[in-house]
């Protein structure tokens, strides 16, 4: 039975959905989890999809499919770009199983997940179709979605074209651990729809430690908010215990995982990515999904289950070569006089040039225009990043230690262009009184301020 849109979001937003049991047979025990859904979803004519789907899958061995919506033939000007004829047509939109299966036994090997292939993992187009799909299905217009600053660039964006309310907890970072204040977060956490964390994090490379981990869930659970855990970088994290979110209590019933084969696995060009969720969560993703960005390339999907099958033993010697390429940059990045923050994970480090004179953007586009190396303007990860640029150390040897030469002559040009606080008094005349400088308001805290005498 079809219900109209307000009387679906009446029965829903008031809780009184609770009171018809056979709705909750209709969805198969979904009604607890309705409350996070965003009318987006509930608006979405369940009905006619069903009966549209009768007239899309052949469910008989020998029936035959006059129906089809995208054309097999055998003719191809290449024989090596054919498919076989299983694959040409289109894949399932919950991803292929041996895919969905692949990516269950990587969660399990590499993290210990329990994630079920059928019900709780679903393919994406890559782990930004994932975020832009939990988003579209659990997220409204003005509800708050809470992110720690700075964070990947993809979730604000996402957000406000969504036009979510996000809401910052600062983070700063510790021995290559990211922290925040509890009472940040639990202020945040009040009336949101979801909190968005990525571990390890994106700039900075800060992991989360188990401890804090578990603050996020327990708070999370305390205010009913979803979990999105970005879990992109994971296999690039260097010292530190693995914990996952998702593996504490109260939390498999109200996180997502979002991963993907582009980083991890050097398959960016494959597009592939997943959500391992709560069947009751993974659900209506699908259905948003369905109606939005469906079908997932096969021949991308069999590229990375390929990868996804392969140990972690695999990865070590990347993981290796990667370690030893942080503390190379790490020295170098001293050796300037720079400050960077030391990251336990990720490829990249979260660099403070303000004391340059400069801010990160300005700092970015001179590299750019008068070096021709590309570094990432802080300002595009959140508010506290205007002082900072993220410098990426991915790719090859060569080119990471010329572009850090570069790096290094724009530093001491603009150390060079620094003025003088004050102006030189001079020493040679002795027969004159030395002028007195008049300091200005704001200068004379500074001086105050750095006194060896105690304030009254």
């Amino acid at each position: 039975m079809a219900y109209p849109f307000w009387l679906a979001r009446l029965l829903v937003r008031t809780g009184l959905v609770h009171w018809f049991p056979l709705i909750d047979r209709q969805l198969d025990g979904a009604v607890p989890f309705l409350h996070y859904c965003s009318d987006r979803l509930l608006a979405t004519p369940l009905d006619a999809l069903a009966e549209a789907a009768d007239f899309f899958e052949l469910r008989s061995p020998d029936g035959m499919d006059l129906a089809l919506g995208a054309p097999r033939f055998d003719l191809s000007p290449s024989l090596h770009t054919r498919l076989p004829e299983h694959r040409r047509g289109y894949p399932p939109p919950e991803g292929l199983l041996e895919t969905r299966q692949a990516v269950a036994y990587a969660l399990q090997t590499d993290y210990q997940l329990d994630a079920d292939p059928i019900d709780e993992v679903l393919i994406t187009h890559g782990a930004a179709g994932a975020f832009t799909t939990i988003v579209d299905t659990f997220v409204n217009p003005g509800k708050r979605v809470v992110l720690f600053d700075p964070s990947s660039p993809l979730f604000s964006l996402v957000l406000r074209q969504r036009r979510g309310h996000i809401r910052w907890v600062n983070t700063w970072m510790e021995e290559g651990h990211l922290r925040f204040r509890r009472e940040d977060l639990t202020s945040a956490l009040r009336g949101a729809r979801m909190i968005v964390l990525a571990d390890p994090a994106n700039p900075t490379g800060g992991i989360f430690a188990p401890e804090d981990l578990e603050q996020i869930t327990w708070w999370s659970n305390r205010y009913d908010v979803l979990i999105c855990h970005d879990d992109s970088f994971a296999r690039f994290q260097y010292e530190g215990e693995r914990a996952r979110i998702s593996s504490f209590p109260d939390a498999p019933e109200r996180t997502l995982t979002i991963g993907s084969v582009s980083k991890g696995h050097g398959l960016a060009a494959a597009r592939v990515g997943w959500i391992a969720a709560h069947r009751q969560l993974l659900r209506p993703c699908l259905l948003s999904q369905t109606l939005t960005t469906p079908f997932v390339a096969a021949v991308c999907q069999q590229v990375a289950a390929a990868a996804l099958r392969q140990s972690f033993a695999t990865f070590a010697p990347v993981l290796n070569d990667f370690a030893s390429r942080r503390q190379y940059v790490y020295d170098r990045l001293q050796a300037m006089g720079l400050q960077p923050a030391w990251p336990a994970g990720g490829f990249f480090f979260w660099l403070p040039v303000r004391d340059l004179g400069v801010n990160g953007r300005d700092f970015a586009e001179r590299l750019l225009t008068e070096k021709k190396v590309l570094v990432t303007p802080g300002d595009l990860y959140g508010p506290s990043g205007t002082g900072c640029v993220r410098l990426s150390y991915a790719g090859d040897d060569g080119r990471v230690r010329e572009g850090l030469m570069r790096f290094a002559e724009l530093v001491e040009m603009l150390r060079s262009e620094q003025k003088p606080l004050y102006p030189t008094v001079p020493t040679q005349i002795s027969h004159l009184e030395p002028p007195v400088a008049k300091l200005a308001p704001s200068e004379e805290s500074c001086v105050a301020s750095t006194s060896d005498t105690p304030p009254e």
